[in-house]
């Protein structure tokens, strides 16, 4: 799924955007901050990580190209002027490739985005294409295909190493979230409230499905089952191969938030997610049915990583980090900073995403 060399490589971690990262039983806090980088404008989405370098694009879109190790920038360059959207990256081309909302200079709102290609290397542009609508989709590689959606409601296929169009496909509202990829299909929700499974190599719809809401959250495919959440206040699960709903539970409140899902050693298959009403919860991920919740007293907006023996989440409310026992939901974690996505890691050192600054979370043992 993820080659060896590439640690975080998209949103999500993986291919089915899991956020569950395997291998991480050495990363447990406590740590001692390694690095600050504080990049000046609000990081909604997290970075990338290929080797030792971390990409990553701002609200403003200024796309920048980091070293791990010490915070040193190799590239800093801006692609567009509004965004909200981590990269992706294409190893065999060394391309990363960067969603934008908007490239109109001085951009408060989305219109005349594109999807822009740049040299890992250089940061100088290989490819772009315009999407009218802009986008704020996480992209998805996967051989020499790139899969994102717009806000007009289209969702593309790219060819990874020059940008021709292999296919589009129209779905009901904006897709705003990224597409899973999994079982040769596309998963991926839209604003007008319907999910979908498409065949990645055609553009052929497999199934759709409603769903009670619009869907800003990036599907988690696990288990025979596509999990997201839903502005309608519930975390639904469809099963992979029909579109039928295997359960939906409600939170009272929106979902935003995209699930993290991992076979947790002794609880079993679970489902992490929180939501607006300011409740971070762990699912049964076979029958929705919940195992705990911790109150985290405010909205919770992004998304949770399972690392090791915890699951992070920021809220957006409280504007803080935490890190919960996976099996009990004992808070093990705080830090006050935190907007969105909490951590990734190259599987060496843990990296925290503030409002606008990223620091180097160096575990202690």
């Amino acid at each position: 799924m993820v080659p060896t060399d590439t640690p975080w490589p998209l949103y999500g971690y993986d291919l089915a955007r899991t956020r569950s990262f395997p291998h991480g039983k050495k990363l447990d806090p406590p740590f001692h901050i390694g690095w600050r980088f504080n990049d000046g404008a609000l990081l909604e989405f997290p970075p990338v990580i290929y080797h030792n370098t971390l990409y990553f694009e701002d609200e403003h879109g200024w796309a920048t190209a980091l070293q791990t190790s010490n915070a040193h920038v190799l590239w800093h360059r801006k692609v567009g002027s509004l965004a909200a959207a981590s990269p992706a990256i294409d190893v065999r081309h060394k391309l990363v490739f960067f969603t934008l909302l908007s490239t109109t200079p001085g951009a408060s709102v989305p219109g005349n985005g594109a999807v822009v290609a740049v040299s890992m290397k250089t940061g100088k542009t290989a490819w772009s294409h315009s999407l009218s609508g802009g986008s704020e989709s996480s992209p998805v590689v996967h051989g020499l295909s790139l899969f994102l959606g717009d806000s007009g409601g289209t969702v593309y296929s790219f060819r990874t190493y020059d940008g021709h169009v292999n296919w589009t496909f129209g779905a009901s509202g904006s897709v705003k979230g990224g597409p899973a990829f999994a079982h040769d299909t596309l998963y991926f929700g839209d604003y007008g409230g319907h999910a979908y499974a498409v065949n990645a190599a055609n553009g052929q719809e497999r199934w759709s499905a409603g769903v009670g809401g619009t869907v800003y959250s990036t599907p988690a495919v696990a288990f025979g089952k596509v999990y997201l959440g839903t502005t309608g206040g519930a975390v639904d699960a469809l099963w992979t191969n029909s579109g039928a709903q295997a359960w939906s539970a409600a939170t009272g409140n929106y979902v935003y938030s995209s699930p993290a899902v991992a076979d947790v050693p002794g609880l079993g298959p679970t489902v992490y997610i929180g939501s607006y009403d300011g409740t971070f919860r762990a699912y049964d991920a076979n029958s929705g049915g919940v195992r705990w919740s911790h109150s985290a007293g405010g909205r919770i907006d992004g998304s949770a990583t399972v690392l090791g023996k915890l699951v992070y989440y920021s809220s957006l409310g409280t504007n803080t980090t935490e890190g919960l026992d996976v099996h009990t939901g004992n808070k093990v974690f705080s830090y006050p900073d935190g907007e969105f996505t909490p951590v990734i890691t190259d599987g060496k050192v843990v990296f925290l995403i503030g409002y606008s600054t990223i620091y180097q979370m160096v575990p202690k043992r």
